[in-house]
C-alpha cells in the first residue's frame, strides 16, 4: 500500500517497515509503522500495515482495531476487510469474519482467495449467491492468476464437502491440488533422505551421551504429528486448563536449531543430521528455546506452555537431549483420513500434500521415524494419542494427557470448545465445536483414484481401518 497524504519522513519510515516485514522482522517493522502513523495519522495504508504486522506477531485483537481504522479512513480497502476477516476468524468471531470477507468480495469480486477465506468460516452454503459467483468466476477464469484459480477450487470443495456432495468436492480438490503442485519446487528424494539421516544419527547410544547441566524445566509440552491429525484439538483441550498456555505453532525450536546449525556444521547439514553437538550446544539450545517459549506467555502464570508445531516430530531426539523433562504428545489418526484431510487444505508450508503419491510416501517416512523414536527414547517421554480413541473415550483420554503432563484434572478441558483463545490453524472452526463422531459421514473416493496414496502408505504400521470425523 501507498500512503496519503504524503510526508517524506513518514514515507521513509513506512518503506523501512516494509523492508523489515519482507525479512520477517515484524517487531522492528511495527516500530517503523508506528513512527509513520505518528507523522501521518490519516494514512489508511499505514494503519493497514500496522494491522498486518500485529497479526503476524499474534496480537489479533490489536490488529483488528488497526484494520478497522484503515477501513474507516479508506472504505474501499478490500485488503483491510480481508485482513480484518482473518483476525476475526482466528479470534473465533465467525459471523463478523464472514461479514468482513463479504465486504472484501464486494470491493474486489475477482479475488479468488477472498472466496476461499469466506468458505473457511463455515457459513457459506451452496445456496448462497456467492457460491454461484465462485463457480462462474472459475468457469470464466481467462487470465485469472493460478493462485486465485487454486483458491476457488479449494473454497468450492470446502462448501461442497459440508453439503455432503463429496464426489464433486473431491473433483475440485484433484484439480486444485494438481495446479498447486505445478507451482511448487519439492525435492521428495531430499526430504526422504532427511528422515533417513535423522534415524541414522539419533541412535539410543547417541541420545544417552547427553549429559551436563541441561535444563530441567518441565514448561514445554510439544504436540507433534502429521498435519490434520488432531494437533490443534489437543492443544485446545490442554489450553483450556488454567495452568496451560497454548502458544500455537511457534517457530521457537526451528529458529534455535538454525542458529546451532551454523555453529555445529559450518552451515551444512545442521543439527538434524549432525552428531557434532556438544553439551554446551544442547544447553544453549534449551536455554534459547525456553526464553522464546516464556516470551509467548505471561511470565510466572502458567506451569506449562504448549508448542504445536507438528513437524517437531523430526526433532524429538534433540528435544529430549536438550530438554529432558519436556513432554511430548504425538497425535495420530487413521492414515488415509489424515492424508485426505491434508489433501483438502491449501497450506503455505506443506509442499508434499498436493500429490497423493508424495503424500503417502511422506506419511510412511514419518510413521517409520515415530517407530524409531519409540525404540530409542526413554519410556514416558512420548504419549501416543489416537484421534479415534479421543472421540470414543473423551474423558479417559483427556485424563491420560493431563497425567502425562503432570497436571491435575480440570473440568474446563472437557468444555474446550468454549475456551476463548486465538486459533490460527485450518481447524479454527472445528475446535470451537463439540466433539462428534457423526458430524460428517465417512467418505473416500474410489480405490482407483486413491491407489497412488495407498501405494505410498504401504507398510506394517499403516493398519488402522477407522474412518472418523470430528468437529
Amino acid at each position: 500500500m501507498t500512503i496519503s497524504p504524503p510526508s517524506a519522513q513518514a514515507s521513509e519510515s513506512f518503506a523501512r517497515g516494509n523492508h523489515l516485514a519482507a525479512r520477517g522482522d515484524y517487531v522492528a517493522a511495527l516500530a517503523c509503522y508506528e513512527t509513520a502513523r505518528t507523522l501521518c495519522p490519516l494514512a489508511a495504508g499505514i494503519h493497514y500495515n500496522i494491522g498486518l504486522a500485529l497479526a503476524r506477531l499474534g496480537r489479533e485483537s490489536e490488529a483488528a482495531r488497526s484494520y478497522r481504522r484503515a477501513i474507516a479512513l479508506d472504505p474501499t480497502s478490500h485488503a483491510a476487510f480481508k485482513g480484518l476477516g482473518d483476525v476475526l476468524r482466528a479470534l473465533g468471531h465467525f459471523d463478523e469474519a464472514d461479514t468482513a470477507y463479504r465486504d472484501a468480495i464486494t470491493l474486489a469480486p475477482s479475488q479468488g482467495h477472498y472466496y476461499r477465506a469466506l468458505a473457511q468460516c463455515g457459513l457459506l452454503t451452496c445456496e448462497d449467491p456467492l457460491f454461484s459467483a465462485m463457480t462462474s468466476l472459475l468457469e470464466a477464469a481467462g487470465a485469472m492468476p493460478d493462485s486465485d484459480r487454486i483458491a476457488l477450487h479449494f473454497g468450492l470443495a470446502e462448501v461442497l464437502r459440508r453439503a455432503g456432495r463429496h464426489a464433486a468436492a473431491f473433483d475440485h480438490l484433484l484439480r486444485g491440488n494438481a495446479l498447486q503442485r505445478t507451482r511448487l519446487v519439492y525435492d521428495e528424494a531430499a526430504m526422504l533422505r532427511v528422515f533417513e539421516g535423522v534415524r541414522a544419527t539419533f541412535t539410543r547410544e547417541m541420545i544417552a551421551t547427553a549429559s551436563g547441566d541441561r535444563s530441567r524445566s518441565a514448561l514445554p509440552i510439544f504436540i507433534v504429528g502429521m498435519p490434520r491429525s488432531g494437533t490443534t484439538l489437543v492443544e485446545q483441550i490442554l489450553a483450556s486448563h488454567p495452568a496451560v498456555f497454548g502458544a500455537g505453532e511457534i517457530a521457537a525450536l526451528p529458529e534455535a536449531l538454525a542458529t546451532l546449525a551454523e555453529r555445529a556444521s559450518g552451515g551444512s547439514a545442521g543439527p538434524l543430521s549432525s552428531p557434532r553437538l556438544t553439551d554446551a550446544d544442547l544447553v544453549a539450545l534449551g536455554g534459547r528455546y525456553l526464553a522464546r517459549l516464556k516470551a509467548a506467555a505471561e511470565p510466572g502464570r502458567y506451569a506449562c506452555v504448549t508448542d504445536k508445531y507438528p513437524f517437531n516430530f523430526l526433532n524429538l531426539g534433540l528435544i529430549h537431549m536438550a530438554l529432558p523433562q519436556a513432554r511430548v504428545i504425538h497425535c495420530r489418526r487413521d492414515p488415509v483420513d489424515t492424508c485426505l484431510s491434508c489433501f483438502a487444505k491449501l497450506f503455505h508450508d506443506v509442499p508434499f500434500s498436493y500429490d497423493l503419491g508424495e503424500l503417502g510416501r511422506y506419511y510412511h517416512a514419518y510413521d517409520g521415524l515415530m517407530a524409531h523414536w519409540a525404540e530409542v527414547l526413554p519410556p514416558g517421554i512420548v504419549l501416543d494419542l489416537h484421534l479415534e480413541d479421543l472421540i470414543d473415550d473423551f474423558p479417559g483420554q483427556v485424563q491420560r494427557m493431563l497425567a502425562h503432563c503432570g497436571l491435575p484434572w480440570d473440568d474446563a478441558c472437557l468444555s474446550f470448545h468454549r475456551t476463548a483463545r486465538v486459533v490460527r490453524s485450518e481447524s479454527a472452526v472445528q475446535v470451537r465445536q463439540t466433539l462428534r463422531r457423526d458430524l460428517h459421514p465417512p467418505w473416500r473416493p474410489e480405490t482407483a483414484i486413491l491407489q497412488p496414496l495407498l501405494d505410498g502408505l504401504r507398510g506394517p504400521r499403516c493398519d488402522r481401518p477407522e474412518r472418523l470425523a470430528c468437529g
